[in-house]
């Protein structure tokens, strides 16, 4: 964690200090940073980013190839991370909606940086792929 904070300010030309990281945020930040960089939680921040409040089966329509139990686990942990806001109405049979949060219409904008930088250096990255590869001596 010491080495990304040094670089991140080496990057900034920051000529103070960089202040220790208390084990308490440390902690934190690796536990946010496991849960949003899993594939599931992306693809359903997208999901939400992109069509609103969505319906538990809209959202599972929409990411695709995600089973109920992993979409009930990743929408909770989301909630549970204040990145959603679970609404139930009590109707019959029960509908439930799914709305980002200003938290997590936030780490959806940090992600924006993740897709720009994927799409200016896509080529850079499969050259470099291809490269490994036949180094490796693999198709």
């Amino acid at each position: 964690m010491q080495a990304i904070r040094t670089a991140m300010a080496a990057m900034h030309q920051r000529s103070e200090a960089i202040p220790p990281v208390s084990p308490a945020v440390e902690s934190l930040v690796r536990q946010v940073i496991a849960q949003i960089a899993d594939k599931w939680t992306m693809l359903v921040l997208e999901a939400l980013e992109e069509h609103g409040t969505l319906r538990f089966t809209e959202v599972g329509r929409i990411v695709g190839g995600i089973s109920q139990k992993m979409l009930t686990k990743t929408l909770r942990e989301m909630e549970r991370d204040g990145l959603v806001i679970r609404t139930v109405h009590p109707v019959i049979p029960p509908h439930v909606d799914y709305t980002l949060t200003e938290l997590g219409r936030e780490l959806s904008a940090a992600f924006c940086g993740v897709w720009t930088w994927a799409e200016t250096y896509y080529a850079e990255v499969s050259a470099a792929r291809k490269a490994f590869r036949e180094r490796e001596g693999g198709a």
